[in-house]
């Protein structure tokens, strides 16, 4: 099995034993707040099922029906695992206006504290795996399902106090509102994790930081060639498109071309690990006038056929 699939795998492991401390706590407490953190933990478990799913079905190599292949279930998940996490935040909102109306006092307040105190521990050392390993491995799923591990440690904290000072001052109403304010974290981050996933559907480009990188590559390894412009990228996955049109010199053999392709091939895969790079080759009358969006690579007629390429790697550029 790959490591990215492990990873997913193991996430249900943890979330099914954090779901089963955290459900303890509740019971032992019947704290709202608690009651909450449980209710999200449910969501985890669902959330890294999902998760793990989608990794293996983006594993799976293109085929004839998809050709680009399967990198975008990965998006599905998140979304899925957002959306999941919206409806636990509306559910914890009901369950605390509930609580807000009729406060009721706790019971074993810190064996409750204990049980989700390590449950924390427990994630927080998860999140930063799925963090640090989704960046690796360019996983979106892992990514999402870390970045909801990181807020559910931060607010667990916060949860932990409010039980502590519920205990301490026995006002039962601090209860329902942290309960509250856990339901407004897991709503806002349900959103954004949804967001996240419908840029991905939605072929968003990559940020301009990486398209200027691109555009610096082609510059300094395109010597031979005119000009790129209709640059377009976006993410499946793990993977990156990039395709744009690479304007050639009349002159210019088809062997010729097909080297200097290679070229900034090679130096955008090694810059952009899993990226699919598609180059169209086009004669210079369809070069772009000045005024529109292109990189001028050589404002010369490049190499005669069959000569050593002594184009200067940069020049030429506005």
């Amino acid at each position: 099995m790959p490591r990215i699939q492990k990873i997913a795998a193991f996430s249900i492991l943890v979330a099914l034993t954090v779901l089963t401390l955290k459900l303890v706590a509740w019971q032992v407490t019947g704290s709202i707040a608690l009651f909450s953190e449980a209710t999200e933990c449910l969501v985890n478990l669902t959330s890294a099922t999902s998760a793990f799913i989608a990794i293996r079905i983006a594993s799976r190599p293109a085929d004839a029906r998809h050709p680009y292949g399967h990198h975008k279930a990965e998006f599905i998940s998140a979304m899925l695992g957002g959306s999941m996490i919206f409806l636990a935040g509306l559910l914890i909102m009901k369950t605390a206006i509930f609580g807000l109306i009729d406060p009721k006092a706790i019971t074993a307040p810190y064996q409750g504290i204990a049980f989700t105190g390590l449950a924390s521990l427990i994630n927080g050392a998860w999140c930063y795996v799925l963090m640090t390993q989704g960046r690796k491995l360019r996983s979106p799923a892992l990514q999402a399902d870390g970045r909801h591990l990181l807020s559910d440690v931060l607010f667990s904290s916060g949860v932990i106090l409010g039980v502590l000072a519920t205990a301490l001052t026995g006002w039962a109403i601090l209860d329902p509102l942290i309960a509250a304010l856990v339901a407004v974290n897991i709503l806002r981050s349900g959103g954004k994790v949804v967001l996240g996933a419908l840029h991905g559907l939605m072929d968003e480009a990559l940020p301009e930081a990486d398209l200027d990188r691109i555009r610096a590559i082609v510059r300094a390894e395109g010597a031979g060639a005119l000009q790129m412009h209709d640059l377009r990228t976006r993410h499946a996955g793990a993977v990156t498109f990039v395709e744009f049109r690479l304007i050639m010199p009349g002159s210019v053999t088809v062997a010729r071309s097909h080297a200097i392709c290679e070229r900034i091939e090679t130096s955008l895969q090694a810059t952009l690990p899993g990226s699919i790079v598609s180059i169209r080759v086009e004669p210079e009358a369809h070069a772009k006038r000045r005024g529109t969006t292109f990189v001028v690579i050589d404002g010369g007629g490049g190499p005669a056929p069959g000569a050593p390429d002594t184009t200067p790697r940069s020049q030429g550029f506005p």
